[in-house]
């Protein structure tokens, strides 16, 4: 049986998608034949925590620890709350930014390149490269963001010679929020060499989206494959569908992710449809930008809004499938139109239709589309994003709104695991 080590900063009790994506593929590798050993940091700082997923971790895993130093934490001292947004990513407009906000992205990112868990790269090539000399392993897997993982795997690779994948969950100097951090022109060009160096030096390297592909193969000669996020098959309690014709947005909400016309057709169908107005909820899960929070006030809807905070991947489940009608946004920019999130999986297969906004040719449209689960908007299609609530508000009061997906087994965690396995198998 194959040998492989999978270096990756997220792992439960971590919340989010970034932890299950690997957490699954852990638990479906030795059906593949291939034993997976985790490296992950023994003290780390996560902002968000889901100690329920510790309970899907295989009991027979190997899972190495090694301390990190993190600064986040001792940012946290300054200001809790702006430490654990800006490491979630949570990144507010230019005008909305105090001080203390500008200065610890200038800090974050000008200091601490690619990010702030680079001072875990030295240690643990050094941990690693013990380990590796006593024990046989095949291959090394890195995952990121954030991208100080790929630079554990660059001077291992230099170092040993090891066979060395790389996965990238999201793009690197591409990513949607890397121009908010305040980079000086020589720390955009550090971040755009080593970024060079490890898609250059990576034996192979997987990306989950499309976009990503395209754009990392123009920056390299090495092979980049896809293989997206997907669903597992989960036994969830079923709750009964919501009285209320509920929208909902489980998972964080951005501040960038803020699309003023879709809030305004909500607006305009409470005032032209009294029984829209009665019926109508929009449910918001998990951490909201508070640029989001000021529009859908603007629009009237505070009446209208449940707010929850974040919530475990088990109720985020059932919340999900005891929805009427599941709402996915993106940023409307260029640099957003290959991220696919984790979410969007966990949505094909909950029975409920989707509402998606986001930029041109995103991705997800292309995934909606060829899966029959819903529709895809452009930010300024007001008309159209109305027509399509009023279409499925009308199937709500027939008892009749329901989504009939095609062609989902593909993104199964198994058939992914599947192909991850026949890609480390060909190295």
């Amino acid at each position: 049986m194959k040998k492989v080590l999978i270096v990756t900063y997220y792992w439960p009790p971590a919340g989010g998608p970034g932890v299950q994506r690997w957490l699954k593929f852990a638990k479906y590798l030795p059906e593949n034949g291939i034993e997976p050993i985790i490296y992950t940091p023994e003290n780390p700082h996560y902002p968000l925590k889901d100690p329920s997923l510790e309970a899907e971790v295989p009991s027979e895993l190997k899972v190495l620890k090694n301390a990190i130093f993190e600064p986040y934490a001792v940012a946290g001292m300054l200001s809790k709350k702006d430490t654990e947004r800006i490491s979630s990513g949570i990144i507010p407009k230019e005008q909305k930014q105090g001080f203390l906000q500008k200065f610890m992205l200038f800090v974050r990112g000008n200091f601490f390149i690619p990010d702030a868990r680079k001072f875990w790269i030295k240690p643990s090539v050094k941990f690693l490269s013990e380990y590796l000399k006593e024990h046989q392993v095949d291959t090394i897997i890195t995952t990121g963001p954030p991208h100080s993982m790929h630079l554990i795997g660059l001077e291992l690779k230099k170092a040993l010679g090891v066979n060395w994948l790389a996965d990238f969950r999201d793009p690197w100097t591409q990513i949607g929020y890397h121009y908010k951090l305040k980079l000086l022109p020589a720390s955009r060009k550090k971040h755009e060499k080593l970024e060079k160096e490890v898609l250059q030096a990576a034996n192979k390297i997987i990306t989950t989206s499309f976009t990503t592909q395209k754009e990392f193969l123009s920056k390299t000669n090495r092979p980049v494959e896809v293989i997206t996020n997907g669903y597992d098959v989960e036994q969830v309690e079923k709750l009964p569908l919501d009285g209320k014709f509920s929208i909902s947005h489980i998972g964080s909400l951005l501040s960038g992710r803020n699309p003023e016309n879709l809030w305004q057709a909500f607006y305009e169908l409470i005032l032209e449809n009294e029984d829209f107005a009665r019926d109508f909820q929009l449910k918001l899960v998990g951490a909201v930008g508070e640029p989001v929070l000021e529009s859908i006030q603007k629009w009237h809807l505070k009446d209208r809004l449940v707010l929850k905070d974040y919530v475990s991947h088990s109720e985020a489940l059932q919340l999900q499938r005891s929805s009427q009608l599941l709402l996915l946004i993106e940023i409307d920019t260029e640099e957003t139109r290959g991220i696919i999130p984790g979410k969007l999986f966990e949505y094909l297969v909950s029975e409920r239709p989707i509402l998606a906004v986001g930029p041109v040719d995103a991705d997800v449209q292309k995934i909606i589309k060829e899966t029959n689960t819903g529709s895809y908007f452009l930010y300024p299609q007001k008309r159209e994003i109305k027509a399509y609530i009023l279409e499925q508000y009308e199937l709500f009061k027939k008892g009749e709104l329901k989504a009939y997906p095609v062609g989902l087994q593909q993104y199964s965690r198994r058939a992914l695991t599947r192909r991850l396995a026949n890609q480390i198998k060909q190295l």
